[in-house]
């Protein structure tokens, strides 16, 4: 499949079974070689990563175009959690059909790694000159409390409140720090340039006198008429 849009979404209007949120599957991200999603600033422990997809291009009829395979490797944190995952072969043959995979994982260095790739199986030419890599229609990430059960809601916004304060308040001074420099350096550049005006001029005309205040004082004798 080639997106004619670029962007690698594929669409479709079909009605989905096995998922309450149809409009949810409607579009999917593919790729012709590798997907990879990254989650970064969260605090290390334990997490579950859910991820949903659904075949939306290899129909399921009797039809020539139902033969086509999608076929990849799933990674999470580097570690090989499914080997030629086919989706329309885990549901049984179906397309339109929602499936998911869940994993616990540990994140350890504040970022999560979620990788699908293909490996060279599948299909290529059928129905169509096109690509057929690794699709993905939905994934999410929560985190495990240190008993193994699930953060409550109001500590996970805690933690994402926490993360976007941190990362505003970089922000900010990043930005704050840049005008400063930039201020700095545009008057630097103003100082020099009326410098080397300044030079200009008394090399034409020359440089001027220029008489303390005591010496102009004994000059007029103390200023009287």
């Amino acid at each position: 499949m080639d997106p004619s849009n670029g962007s690698y979404i594929i669409y479709t209007s079909r009605q989905f079974t096995n998922t309450l949120d149809s409009e949810l599957f409607q579009t999917a991200r593919m790729s012709p070689s590798s997907l990879r999603y990254f989650g970064i600033g969260l605090k290390n422990g334990m997490y579950s990563v859910v991820l949903q997809f659904a075949e939306i291009f290899f129909p399921d009829d009797e039809t020539w175009k139902s033969v086509g395979k999608r076929i990849f490797n799933i990674y999470i944190q580097g570690d090989l959690k499914e080997t030629d995952f086919d989706i329309k072969k885990q549901t049984n043959g179906k397309s339109y059909t929602v499936i998911q995979r869940q994993y616990t994982v540990e994140v350890m260095n504040n970022f999560i790694d979620i990788h699908l790739f293909w490996a060279g199986k599948g299909t290529c030419c059928i129905p169509e000159q096109g690509f057929y890599g690794p699709s993905i229609s939905a994934l999410s990430v929560s985190s495990y409390g240190s008993n193994g059960e699930g953060d409550s809601g109001s500590q996970r916004n805690s933690t994402i409140s926490r993360t976007g304060l941190v990362v505003g308040v970089v922000v900010c001074v990043a930005v704050l720090g840049f005008l400063a420099f930039a201020g700095a350096f545009v008057w630097r550049q103003k100082r020099r340039r009326l410098e080397v005006e300044m030079e200009e001029l008394f090399t034409i005309v020359g440089r001027p006198n220029i008489f303390s205040y005591g010496e102009i004082k004994s000059a007029t004798d103390s200023f009287s008429l």
